[in-house]
């Protein structure tokens, strides 16, 4: 890794090479941040429910650690964190030390209030040394990044041989997805799978995120608890409501059945 992925500021440089939408922006950027304020007034046990909205649960988190088995105490990749929650519950739960990456300011200082977790402004283009992950993951990012193969080699590049990258991919059933989020580009399984050919990355394991059982109920009463202290503060804030928007439409995908989150553990093909 290298030395600014531990110590950079939030605009650390790499941030622009992935500007995203006033839509994501939003949901990404504003709410994040609002999302941190809502957390720390409500205490700690709040904050890991609070910080995983969109990346899943704690089954699927499971699930993505015990077949990464990352080392404890072996430095954790996040690339495109968020407000850092399933970072924070890889170090609760496998002892890792994570390293987030996120192109958004907002989150950024989010994850640092939250987690106190060390974070780099970075969007495809990641400020990691060749080579030097073991283990990470990268939580439904995919679909939010218009240059797809760049990110994908990217995540190849940083992999250590014998390392092993979780992905949450919301996939398409078919090319065009009707009424998709802004900014948001789903692939389908077959472009999906020529991406990863192409980067050199080969699946090792795959699951899909509706087979996991859902959230246990206090998980659930903490993450709504969030939800509505955030809709009582800033329900009023247009940006509040495009970001609601945008959280209803990938609702409504994968209720029709039009994208479905598929999770994969992929490694670097064997020369």
């Amino acid at each position: 890794m290298t030395e600014a992925a531990g110590n950079a500021p939030d605009d650390a440089s790499g941030a622009g090479d992935d500007v995203r939408g006033d839509a994501m922006a939003a949901e990404f950027d504003t709410v994040a941040a609002w999302t941190a304020d809502v957390a720390l007034a409500l205490g700690p046990d709040h904050h890991v429910p609070a910080g995983c909205r969109g990346s899943g649960g704690p089954a699927a988190l499971h699930w993505f650690l015990d077949h990464l088995r990352p080392a404890p105490g072996s430095t954790f990749l996040d690339v495109g964190a968020g407000v850092g929650g399933p970072a924070a519950f890889a170090a609760r739960e496998a002892g890792v030390r994570p390293v987030l990456t996120e192109p958004q300011a907002g989150a950024c200082r989010a994850a640092r209030r939250l987690f106190d977790l060390p974070v780099v402004r970075a969007a495809s283009a990641l400020p990691v040394r060749d080579a030097a992950v073991t283990s990470g993951w990268c939580l439904g990012v995919l679909c939010t990044v218009e240059d797809q193969p760049a990110l994908v080699r990217e995540l190849r590049r940083v992999l250590a041989p014998d390392g092993r990258l979780g992905l949450l991919v919301y996939v398409a059933g078919q090319d065009d997805v009707r009424d998709a989020p802004e900014g948001n580009h789903f692939p389908t399984a077959e472009s999906l799978g020529r991406l990863l050919a192409d980067a050199g990355l080969v699946v090792e394991q795959s699951g899909q995120l509706a087979d996991f059982a859902g959230t246990p109920p206090l998980w659930q009463e903490q993450a709504a608890a969030v939800e509505a202290e955030l809709e009582r503060r800033h329900g009023s804030d247009e940006r509040f409501r495009t970001a609601e928007r945008q959280s209803g439409r990938i609702g409504r995908l994968i209720a029709r059945g039009d994208v479905r989150g598929t999770m994969l553990v992929v490694r670097p093909a064997r020369a």
